[in-house]
């Protein structure tokens, strides 16, 4: 797609929800688990407080729902907590929710398609020893179809998101009828026994169910993936960026309710080990939402396997989210030379094709160190959503601060909101700051032994890997950086060495390009093992009345390389003020499988003389005839497109 058709790929509200909010809205079909399986470890007498946790949780969605609407009207340009904390916290505060953010995309593509794998092997057990292989596969057709481009490939996720909402508040409709008639609705674990691994009172419960509060709080993951991706939504962008995240909010709000109210009413009982629930070991759980389907659809089989079908499609399919939000966010710190600039350009389909993969190898490794296990995974979750959700909202109450001390001129624009409007978005950004504070010093406090530990860790390694790029990238500038006035600098000579291996086709053209360089001086430059070889090449040589000086370097370690450097290095051709450029013919392949068959010298020859100063590497390329038919079938294949 050429530059100019970017316009086209941006994103109508329809397409934008299942984009940037399938990770949000498809948390809903885990999060209610969480809660209850952290619950679980204190037996039957403590899951009533579902109910606190379910409510908590969902007036901390409304907040930062409500937060994350004003960045989307203030920040435009995108770029969510990195840019909002960039521009009002400073760098430290940026690059510490850049490095959140970052760990926290890689864990939603992991988290996400891990589940999406569960609700199947939940419909068919008999898969769950090919979870892994299951995983990776899945974020293998991810990344092909981010790679066809933002927009197509948002067709493809609208449908399983939509479908997953619909069959969600079918099944509601359904529960709602079923109970008003009279029918008692019993999940399949109801009257399984849920046993305490301890006795929890006093300071101890209070901690279980802040635990199993932070549990469930991997509801609001993915909510700030709208404010980071503003760019790609049509215009009006802020509008509906804003829109779009009220629309989600209301979904992910009714949809997790009304799963966790199912929950309770249906007695879904849940642990992470099968025999605390009085199972034998090994025995295959089925998930909350799987449970509760079947008890609702009861004998219309056909709707739990859709229920199941379309909950796997939108779980995997959320990862989408990290798939837009993690390149667009390297993408902003690559231009800002805080990440490798490969990440700030955008492929042939105008996305950013190398953050795309470099987030799936990131995320199937830790599903495979992790051997694809959900509850291991979902411990590292939601530290990094919530360290930026904090530094995003704080950097915006500065924002709004600073707003309400710009005197208003002429120059004012006509739209900018006025002293109360802005009080009110700063009390908004200020609420939100210091509730996502207190909830992050929950979520580290409760799973910091159990895995989030590792995430603390990770993160001041990214931040310091990210200083340590902007350090190389500032180095490299004020080094090549040149004075005023400063002109060329021309060589004194040019000096110039073939290097061929015998007299053959591109052993000639090589030594045809060299000639056109006009060298103070021309040789031709072979290593030979034994007298013998050499012997020969000289004959055949002489034969064919190669006008160029051939000179024979003796090898009797078998070397290639060595003899070559040290001739280099003391050529006498290397007056001072001078360049050697040694010219080098390669063959060119059309096939994979021919270039490791080829130029492997080559290769290791350039590497090393490119460290040595004042000498100049020139490869010539000979094209055998696979890579001739390569380009004339390329050639064909781009004057019928035109055509």
């Amino acid at each position: 797609m050429d530059s100019e058709r970017l316009g086209e790929t941006l994103l109508p509200k329809r397409l934008a929800l299942p984009i940037f909010c399938s990770d949000p809205l498809s948390s809903v079909a885990y999060a209610t688990e969480e809660i209850l399986l952290i619950l679980a470890l204190g037996g039957l007498a403590v899951l009533h407080l579902t109910w606190y946790a379910a409510v908590g949780i969902v007036i901390l969605l409304l907040v930062v729902v409500a937060s994350y609407r004003q960045t989307c009207y203030a920040y435009p340009g995108g770029g969510g907590a990195y840019v909002v904390s960039a521009e009002n916290l400073g760098q430290t505060a940026a690059l510490t929710a850049a490095s959140a953010l970052l760990i926290d995309y890689v864990m939603t593509v992991a988290v996400s398609v891990v589940s999406g794998v569960a609700a199947i092997t939940s419909a068919v057990p008999s898969l769950d020893g090919h979870a892994v292989a299951m995983s990776v596969g899945f974020v293998a057709v991810l990344v092909w179809l981010n790679l066809r481009g933002v927009r197509e490939s948002g067709r493809w996720f609208a449908i399983p998101t939509y479908a997953f909402i619909a069959v969600i508040y079918v099944m509601f409709a359904v529960a709602a009828v079923r109970m008003a008639t009279g029918s008692t609705i019993r999940a399949e674990s109801a009257d399984l026994p849920v046993n305490a691994v301890s006795t929890y009172s006093g300071l101890a419960l209070v901690l279980l169910a802040l635990r199993a509060f932070a549990s469930g709080c991997t509801a609001l993951t993915g909510v700030e993936a709208v404010s980071n991706g503003v760019p790609a939504f049509a215009k009006p962008k802020s509008h509906n960026a804003a829109m779009t995240l009220a629309i989600m909010g209301g979904l992910s709000v009714t949809m997790f309710f009304g799963i966790t109210v199912l929950a309770m009413v249906y007695e879904v009982h849940v642990a992470e080990d099968p025999t605390e629930l009085g199972l034998a070991p090994g025995t295959p759980m089925s998930t909350a939402l799987a449970q509760i389907g079947r008890a609702t659809f009861g004998d219309w089989h056909v709707l739990f396997y859709a229920l199941q079908a379309v909950t796997a499609g939108v779980l995997i399919l959320a990862a989408n989210t990290a798939f837009n939000g993690f390149p667009m966010l390297a993408s902003v710190l690559a231009r800002d030379r805080y990440a490798p600039r490969q990440l700030f350009h955008r492929g042939d389909r105008l996305v950013h094709s190398n953050g795309i993969v470099l987030l799936a190898l990131a995320a199937i490794a830790l599903i495979v160190a992790f051997d694809a296990q959900l509850t291991r995974l979902i411990q590292l979750y939601i530290i990094g959503v919530f360290v930026s959700f904090t530094l995003s909202q704080a950097g915006m109450v500065k924002h709004w601060r600073r707003e309400l001390a710009r005197p208003v001129t002429a120059t004012t624009p006509a739209g900018a909101a006025d002293g109360r409007g802005i009080r009110t978005r700063l009390a908004i950004n200020a609420f939100g700051a210091c509730l996502t504070a207190v909830v992050l010093v929950i979520v580290l406090v409760t799973k910091f032994t159990h895995g989030a530990w590792l995430v603390v860790i990770a993160m001041p390694v990214l931040f310091a890997g990210m200083k340590g790029v902007r350090r190389h990238y500032d180095a490299v500038a004020a080094e090549v950086a040149i004075g005023p006035g400063e002109r060329p600098h021309a060589f004194a000579e040019n000096h110039v060495l073939v290097l061929v291996a015998s007299v053959n086709a591109p052993s000639l053209r090589a030594l045809s390009y060299a000639k056109t360089l006009r060298p103070a001086s021309l040789t031709a430059v072979t290593v030979a093992e034994d007298p013998a070889e050499a012997e020969v090449l000289r004959a055949t040589w002489e034969a064919h009345g190669i006008d160029v000086p051939l000179r024979v370097l003796s090898s009797p370690y078998r070397s290639l390389v060595q003899p070559i450097l040290r001739h280099v290095k003391e050529a006498p051709e290397r007056t001072p003020g001078s360049v050697l450029t040694v010219v080098i013919p390669e063959y060119v392949v059309g096939h994979w499988w021919e270039q490791p068959l080829h130029n492997q010298s080559a290769l290791r020859l350039k590497t090393r003389l490119l460290f040595m100063r004042n000498v100049v590497v020139i490869d010539v390329p000979y094209r055998l005839a696979s890579a001739r038919e390569l380009a004339a079938r390329e050639l064909a294949d781009r004057d019928t497109r035109q055509g």
